[in-house]
C-alpha cells in the first residue's frame, strides 16, 4: 500500500476501535477478547465476570485493527511470532482509561485481548464487600504500621481493586510516604510514588524493592508476588518496620500459607511477619435491589488463624467460601449456592 492507503486504513481502524471501546465502556466491560477463526474474528466482552458475544470482524478489518493497535501501543508491527504487550489511553466522558493490550501468536492470526482500567474511578472499601462484618475486619487492618498484608485469589477476583482502595483509605487517614511497584501501573494515585516494573531495563521487583527501601517509605505496595525472590524480599521489608501490601495467586486462605512455604518462606517468618490474608472471590448479585454488579466474599485469616494453619491445627475457624455462599443465598443476595 502507498502512504495514502496506509493513512486511510489506519483512520478506518481508529474509527472501528473507538466505536468498540465506547461500547465496552458503556457495557461496564472489564476486557475485550478477539478470537480469530478461519472465516472471521469473533469479539467478546467480559461484563461482570461473564464473557458475552459482541460482534464479528472480517480478517481484513481485524488485521487492520491489529496494525493500528501495534502502532499506537508502541509494539513491533512486523512481529507476529512472539507475545507482545502495550498500553494506550482513551478518553471517555471526562474519564481516562488505560487499555492494556496483550497479543498472542495463534492460528490463523494473532489473538488480541484488551483490559480496560478506568483511571479516575476508584472503588471505596464499603462498596466492595457483600458482608459488613468482613468490611469491619478489613478496616481494622488500617491500624497496622509494620508487617505484611496479603490479598489472594484467582485472576479477576478484585485483588488489585481492593489493594488500591486500601491504599486510598490509608492515605486519607494518615500522612504516609507510600511507594508502589507495579507491572503495569494500573491507576495513577495522588501523593504516591509509583514505580513501573520494566524487566528489560533491569527494573525488576527485586531491584525496585531495594531502591524503594532507600526512599524512606512507610508503606510499600508490591503489585504481585510472583516468585520466591520477591516473596523473600517482601518479608524482609516487612521485618524492618515497613508495612507491605501485596497480592498473590492462591485458591484460599490456607492455600496462601502453603504457597508461601513452597516459595521458601519459613513458618517462623510467616508467623512473625504475616499480619493477615484476605482470599477473595466475587459473587454476582441479584439484579433486584442491587443492580447488575458483583461483590467480594473473603476467607479472612488473621494472626491467630495463620498460627493455627502453620501448626496444622484442626481448630482453625474462619468462614469458608462455601459457607459464605450459602449465607449469601439465604439472605437473597444470589440465586445460587
Amino acid at each position: 500500500m502507498n502512504r495514502q492507503e496506509v493513512k486511510y486504513a489506519l483512520t478506518k481502524a481508529a474509527t472501528l476501535s473507538k466505536r468498540l471501546i465506547k461500547t465496552a465502556i458503556q457495557s461496564s466491560a472489564s476486557d475485550i477478547h478477539f478470537i480469530p477463526q478461519q472465516e472471521q474474528v469473533f469479539i467478546f466482552l467480559r461484563c461482570h465476570g461473564e464473557r458475552q458475544y459482541q460482534s464479528t470482524l472480517s480478517h481484513q478489518q481485524y488485521l487492520m485493527m491489529l496494525s493500528y493497535y501495534k502502532y499506537i501501543g508502541k509494539m513491533d508491527i512486523g512481529e507476529s511470532r512472539k507475545p507482545q504487550q502495550g498500553v494506550i489511553y482513551y478518553e471517555h466522558n471526562a474519564d481516562t482509561y488505560s487499555l492494556r493490550l496483550s497479543l498472542l501468536p495463534t492460528t490463523p492470526v494473532e489473538s488480541l485481548a484488551i483490559r480496560l482500567l478506568p483511571q479516575k474511578q476508584m472503588q471505596t472499601l464499603p462498596h466492595l464487600f457483600l458482608f459488613p462484618f468482613q468490611l469491619q475486619q478489613i478496616q481494622q487492618w488500617l491500624q497496622y504500621r509494620s508487617g505484611l498484608l496479603l490479598l489472594t485469589g484467582a485472576t479477576g477476583t478484585g485483588k488489585s481493586t481492593l489493594l488500591y482502595a486500601l491504599l486510598k483509605t490509608f492515605m486519607e487517614q494518615n500522612k504516609f510516604q507510600t511507594i508502589t511497584l507495579e507491572d503495569p501501573v494500573e491507576k495513577q494515585l495522588d501523593q504516591i510514588i509509583q514505580i513501573q516494573i520494566n524487566e528489560r531495563a533491569g527494573v525488576t521487583y527485586d531491584a525496585g524493592l531495594k531502591a524503594a527501601l532507600r526512599h524512606d517509605p512507610d508503606i510499600i505496595m508490591v503489585g504481585e508476588i510472583r516468585d520466591a525472590k520477591t516473596a523473600q524480599f517482601a518479608f524482609r521489608a516487612a521485618s524492618t518496620g515497613h508495612l507491605v501490601l501485596s497480592t498473590l495467586h492462591a485458591n484460599d486462605g490456607k492455600g496462601t500459607i502453603h504457597r508461601l512455604v513452597n516459595m521458601g518462606i519459613t513458618p517462623l517468618e510467616i508467623d512473625h511477619h504475616l499480619l493477615a490474608v484476605a482470599s477473595m472471590k466475587l459473587l454476582s448479585l441479584n439484579d433486584t435491589g442491587f443492580g447488575q454488579r458483583r461483590a467480594a466474599i473473603m476467607e479472612l485469616l488473621e494472626r491467630e488463624q495463620i498460627h493455627q494453619v502453620i501448626a496444622d491445627e484442626p481448630s482453625c475457624v474462619t468462614p469458608s467460601f462455601q459457607q459464605l455462599k450459602r449465607k449469601a443465598f439465604a439472605y437473597g443476595f444470589t440465586n445460587y449456592i
